[in-house]
C-alpha cells in the first residue's frame, strides 16, 4: 500500500501531470529535427531545472525522454532522416510506405507499437529490476564485444539484398568509427596531426549526413518528380492489427530490455537488432522488407521505447548508466541531493515509484500526442521538391552543428552526405556503414580490455566457452552468420512452400 501511495503522487499534484505532458509533446518535436538528441535536451535542461523541485524537474525529464525516443521515427518516415540512431531502422521501412502515401499508417502503428514497448519496459524496471541489474553485471568485457560482433551480423538484414555490399559498407564505417584518440593509451589515430580529429567523428553527424544530404543529392535530379498524396483517413491502427502483431511487439520489447539493461548499449544496437529477429522470423510478410514492411516498424520502434526502462534498471538499482541519457540524469539526480545506487531503493523508496509512474503517464500522454497532428505533419513529405530541399539541408547544418557547436561536424557532415551519394549510386546500403561507425567503440574498448583480463589472444578465444553467457552470445552469432548462408535461404524457402 505504501507503494501505491508513492505512485499517486503525481495524481496529488496536476503540475507535474501537466510538466509530464508538456515534456512529452516538446521531446517529439524536438526528436523528429536530425542532431538534436534526448541526451541533448535533457543536459539543457539540467541546468534550466537546477533550482526546482526534484519532483518537477524529474517529471518533465522522463516526458521529453519519453517524447524524444519516439519523435525520431517521424522525420525517418517522411524524410528518410532518422531524427536519432535508434530510428535508423524505422526509416528502412517507413520511407517507402511514405512514398507510397501510407505515411498516416506508418506513424500510427509506430505510435502504438512505441506506446506499447514503453508499457513493457516500465513493467520490467518496477518488476524486475533488481533480477535484470544482476544478469546486467554479470557481462565481462567479451560479452560486450561477442554483443558488439553480433551487431555486425545484422549488416545483411539493413536494406541491402547483398551481404558483401554490406559489409563493405560496414567495414567503412567502422574504420571511420576509429578516428580519433585511442581509448585506452590516448594516442591519436588518422588525425593528421589534426586537433580537431581528436575527438573522432559523432556518430549522428554521419547519421545526418548518410541519410539527409544523401537523399537530397539522390532526388536533386529528379524534382520535377510528382508529389506523393499522403493517406491519413486511417491513422489509429484497429484492433485487429494491433492484435495480429502484438507477439513480434512483445519479443521485440523484451530485446529492448534486455539490450537497454546493459550499461553502454543503448536503443540504437535494440533497434538494429529486433529489426534483424523481426527480418529472420516473419514468414511471409505482406510486404518485403525494405519495401515498407509493417514489422519492419513495429519491432525497431517497441524495442527502442522498452530500452528506456531498461537503461533505468542499473541506473537506479546500481548507479550505472544504461545508455547517455542515464548519465546524464546520474547528474541531474545527484545535483538534487539523491544518489542513485543499491541504497536508492531503501533510502528513497517514493523515488523509484514516482519514477515509475512518470513514465507510465508519459507513455499514455505520447499515444494521445502521437496520433494527433499527424494530418499536418505528413504535409511535409507533399512540399515542392524545391521548397523542401534546402530546408533539408538547412536543417542538416543546424542539427550538426548543435551536436558540439563545431564548423567541423559541418564538414563531415557534408562529407558523409556525399558518401552516401556514392554508395547508393552503386547500390551499396548506408545503414550498415552507421552501425559501424556506432560500434567501433565498442568492439574496440571491450577488445582491449578482454585481452587485458585474458593476457593473450588464444586465451580470450578459449574464454568464449568457458562462461554460460558467453557461450549462449557464440550460440546466437553462429546461427546469424548460418542464416544469411544461400543453403540456409534456400532450404528456409523451400520449407515455406
Amino acid at each position: 500500500m505504501e507503494n501505491l501511495a508513492y505512485m499517486l503522487i503525481p495524481f496529488q499534484q496536476p503540475m507535474l501531470i501537466l510538466l509530464i505532458a508538456a515534456g512529452v509533446f516538446l521531446g517529439i518535436y524536438i526528436g523528429a529535427i536530425p542532431g538534436l538528441s534526448a541526451t541533448m535536451a535533457i543536459s539543457l535542461l539540467v541546468s534550466f531545472t537546477f533550482g526546482w523541485d526534484t519532483n518537477a524537474a524529474l517529471a518533465i525529464m522522463m516526458g521529453i525522454h519519453c517524447g524524444v525516443v519516439y519523435g525520431g521515427s517521424r522525420s525517418a518516415i517522411l524524410l528518410n532522416i532518422p531524427g536519432a540512431p535508434a530510428a535508423v531502422a524505422t526509416a528502412l521501412d517507413g520511407y517507402p510506405l511514405a512514398k507510397k502515401g501510407l505515411a498516416g499508417q506508418a506513424i500510427g502503428i509506430t505510435t502504438v507499437s512505441s506506446v506499447i514497448g514503453g508499457f513493457i519496459g516500465v513493467v520490467a524496471l518496477a518488476v524486475g529490476a533488481p533480477l535484470i541489474s544482476k544478469l546486467a553485471l554479470k557481462f565481462a568485457p567479451r560479452d560486450y564485444l561477442l554483443l558488439a560482433f553480433m551487431g555486425l551480423m545484422l549488416v545483411g538484414s539493413l536494406g541491402t539484398k547483398s551481404a558483401v555490399k554490406g559489409f563493405i559498407s560496414a567495414t567503412i564505417g567502422v574504420t571511420l568509427g576509429m578516428v580519433g584518440m585511442d581509448p585506452i593509451s590516448g594516442v591519436g589515430r588518422f588525425t593528421f596531426d589534426n586537433v580537431y580529429l581528436l575527438s573522432g567523428i559523432d556518430y549522428v553527424t554521419a547519421l545526418i549526413g548518410l541519410f539527409g544530404v544523401s537523399e537530397v543529392l539522390c532526388q536533386v535530379l529528379d524534382r520535377e518528380a510528382p508529389v506523393v498524396k499522403q493517406k491519413v483517413d486511417k491513422i489509429v491502427p484497429s484492433f485487429k492489427t494491433v492484435l495480429k502483431y502484438f507477439p513480434l511487439t512483445v519479443r521485440s520489447s523484451i530485446v529492448g530490455v534486455l539490450v537497454g539493461a546493459l550499461p553502454g548499449a543503448g536503443g540504437d544496437l535494440s533497434a538494429l537488432i529486433t529489426y534483424d529477429q523481426a527480418k529472420r522470423t516473419v514468414k511471409n510478410p505482406e510486404v518485403p522488407f525494405g519495401e515498407g514492411a509493417i514489422e519492419g516498424l513495429i519491432a525497431p520502434e517497441s524495442a527502442n521505447n522498452a530500452t528506456i526502462g531498461g537503461a533505468f534498471i542499473p541506473m537506479l538499482t546500481l548507479g550505472i548508466p544504461g545508455d547517455a541519457v542515464t548519465a546524464v540524469m546520474i547528474g541531474a539526480l545527484t545535483i538534487h541531493g539523491l544518489k542513485p545506487g543499491p541504497m536508492l531503493m531503501t533510502d528513497t523508496p517514493h523515488l523509484f515509484y514516482y519514477i515509475v509512474m512518470s513514465f507510465v503517464i508519459a507513455n499514455i500522454f505520447l499515444l494521445i500526442f502521437g496520433l494527433t497532428g499527424v494530418k499536418i505533419f505528413t504535409k511535409i513529405v507533399e512540399i515542392p521538391k524545391g521548397i523542401l530541399f534546402p530546408a533539408i539541408v538547412i536543417l542538416s547544418v543546424v542539427g550538426s552543428y548543435a551536436i558540439n557547436n563545431s564548423l567541423y561536424d559541418i564538414f563531415w557532415m557534408l562529407g558523409f552526405g556525399v558518401l552516401g551519394y556514392i554508395l547508393k549510386r552503386y547500390d551499396y546500403p548506408v545503414a550498415p556503414a552507421v552501425l559501424g561507425i556506432i560500434l567501433a567503440e565498442l568492439i574496440e574498448t571491450n577488445y582491449r580490455r578482454a585481452i587485458i583480463l585474458e593476457k593473450t589472444i588464444p586465451n580470450l578465444l578459449l574464454s568464449f566457452f568457458k562462461h554460460p553467457i558467453s557461450i549462449v552470445l557464440v550460440l546466437i552469432i553462429a546461427f546469424m552468420f548460418l542464416s544469411q548462408s544461400k543453403w540456409y535461404k534456400a532450404w528456409r524457402d523451400r520449407k515455406s512452400k
